[in-house]
């Protein structure tokens, strides 16, 4: 494990002291390439003599959707969980109160939430320091991260975080690449792109296939893709997740100092302890799960308001809307009627493949 930290320092010192420009390009390719295949040994699940993943991280999934609380110790988490769930999570003013994962349920627009308060991270957690691994393990579960940020405390500790979570294969608030990695079993690297690209060229594709034993595919950008967006598909383990920021204890601070956070992208400043825009919290946290809701109708009458059935938008199909009450429902299914915005007629007759 050591000879790995090492060999990921070395090529971390190695990148930093090299000048980014086209001459370098195929270097610092071939070098991310390295690091993400290290990190990835690094990471990899214990084997069987190596022990779990540690008690209380083994959380099953349960309601509609979940949401984990990350950011370093002592800045609220544990606060937030109490006054969101009313679930009892210990606080206290020193660090590392929360020593395993405690779960909560949020109930909000019909939908049962599951929000996790994760244990602090420390630096280097993406290298296995600390119960890192544990803790952005559990994080990559999520539908929805929430980055807890102390408002007295510097704001790169935003950077911070993030690289942790990126270090570990999340990406935050981003889509997945939109470029075609496809392996093929001869005709050596094919490499085209339909836009001007100023970051990749043949020699540095072939350089990063080359370090994951790739002698053969195609590769079709369409967009101004980098180094480290081909190594994230040719990985192919990453995930892709909403996050909000959330701006905690902003009752120490001045109304100045708010407006300059005010200009982060995907902010939300709360003051968990006096309970301040917990709401707005909450209604962000609903845009960003993308959820809808369904409600049925039994025949003969009046809708029923009071259960919906949850789906994410990006999966709400009639199929995906059966699979959610019982998965014997589809043997039995011939059609269903719609009623709402996404029906031409009312209500309208659809087959299984048609969204809701």
């Amino acid at each position: 494990m050591a000879t790995v930290m090492q060999k990921i320092k070395d090529i971390e010192d190695e990148m930093a002291k090299t000048q980014k420009n086209k001459a370098t390009a195929h270097h610092l390719g071939l070098l991310k390439a390295k690091l993400a295949k290290l990190r990835r040994e690094l990471l990899a699940p214990p084997t069987k003599g190596g022990g779990g993943a540690g008690e209380g991280f083994d959380v099953t999934k349960s309601g509609d959707a979940r949401v984990g609380l990350v950011g370093f110790p002592s800045v609220g988490k544990s606060t937030l969980l109490n006054k969101l769930t009313g679930t009892f999570s210990e606080v206290a003013s020193y660090e590392f109160t929360t020593l395993t994962c405690i779960p909560g349920v949020i109930t909000y627009r019909g939908a049962k939430i599951q929000l996790l308060d994760l244990p602090g991270i420390i630096e280097g957690a993406k290298d296995g320091k600390g119960r890192g691994r544990q803790v952005i393990s559990t994080a990559r579960t999520c539908n929805c991260i929430l980055i807890v940020l102390d408002a007295i405390k510097p704001i790169t500790h935003k950077r911070l975080i993030e690289k942790e979570l990126e270090g570990f294969g999340i990406r935050l608030n981003k889509e997945p690449p939109n470029l075609t990695f496809r392996k093929k079993e001869k005709g050596g690297i094919n490499f085209t792109s339909t836009v001007a690209n100023t970051n990749l060229d043949l020699d540095t594709v072939k350089a990063i296939c080359s370090e994951y034993r790739i002698h053969n595919a195609d590769v079709t950008l369409r967009y101004d893709a980098t180094a480290d967006d081909l190594i994230d598909v040719i990985e192919g383990s990453r995930v892709y997740t909403p996050c909000i920021y959330v701006v905690n204890k902003i009752d120490q601070i001045t109304l100045e100092e708010l407006e300059i956070l005010d200009k982060l992208p995907h902010y939300c400043p709360v003051s968990a302890h006096l309970e301040w825009n917990l709401d707005g919290l909450l209604e962000m946290i609903w845009e960003y799960l993308s959820l809808t809701r369904i409600y049925t109708k039994p025949k003969g009458m009046n809708p029923d308001y009071e259960d919906p059935v949850i789906l994410s938008s990006k999966k709400r199909t009639v199929e995906d809307f059966c699979t959610r009450i019982h998965k014997d429902m589809l043997k039995q299914f011939k059609y269903a009627l719609v009623w709402g915005s996404s029906a031409k007629h009312k209500p309208q007759r659809v087959g299984k493949v048609n969204f809701l």
